[in-house]
């Protein structure tokens, strides 16, 4: 069974495939040093929100992404609509370069409920055979009987109500005992005598 792709249309180069129509738009060629990254964002929304609903602007001003931005639309028609209409617009000096995302966007995947947070190299640690068998391994000095406390010679015995020690007592157990003791008669004083 191959997995070939089929010949690129004619007008492509050979190594270029190409992108299926998406609700993300790939813009480029857009200035870097002129403009301040809230004001561009601010008119990339303006400029594409008149061809129908952006839900995200995406515009960073890292070495990588400078010049580049994402514009998220609601549907693939409104997207197809913007990029045909504005492929080249003059945008502040630069003729705008304009192609569909590769991939969807975040806030499309969390309105379809696809949406999985990328792990980063710290959240993504194997653990070994020996690294399970030393952190399931029972505790030191442990064992099915308790052992002695500080307080308690070595060779007593353990008191039964030491198992129920560290149990925090209800408020009905509290009352049980004041009522129980203000039943006992209170012991007369022999000083009248």
């Amino acid at each position: 069974m191959s997995t070939a792709r089929p010949p690129p249309p004619p007008g492509l180069p050979s190594k270029v495939v190409p992108v299926p129509p998406n609700q993300t738009l790939y813009v480029s060629n857009l200035p870097s040093a002129k403009i301040k990254k809230d004001d561009l964002r601010t008119a990339l929304y303006l400029l594409f929100s008149t061809y129908g609903p952006v839900l995200d602007v995406v515009a960073l001003k890292t070495m990588k992404m400078r010049g580049q931005a994402h514009i998220v639309f609601r549907d693939v028609q409104t997207a197809t609509q913007a990029m045909r209409s504005l492929e080249g617009f003059p945008f502040f000096g630069h003729d705008l370069k304009i192609s569909y995302a590769k991939s969807k966007s975040n806030v499309i995947s969390r309105l379809d409920g696809t949406f999985k947070a990328q792990q980063t190299a710290a959240q993504i640690v194997e653990v070994t055979d020996l690294q399970q068998s030393i952190f399931s391994a029972p505790v030191p000095g442990s064992s099915s009987t308790p052992a002695p406390t500080a307080s308690a010679p070595v060779g007593a015995a353990v008191p039964p109500s030491a198992a129920a020690a560290g149990q925090k007592r209800t408020r009905d157990d509290d009352d049980e005992e004041e009522d129980s003791d203000s039943d006992v008669a209170m012991e007369e004083d022999s000083d009248d005598e």
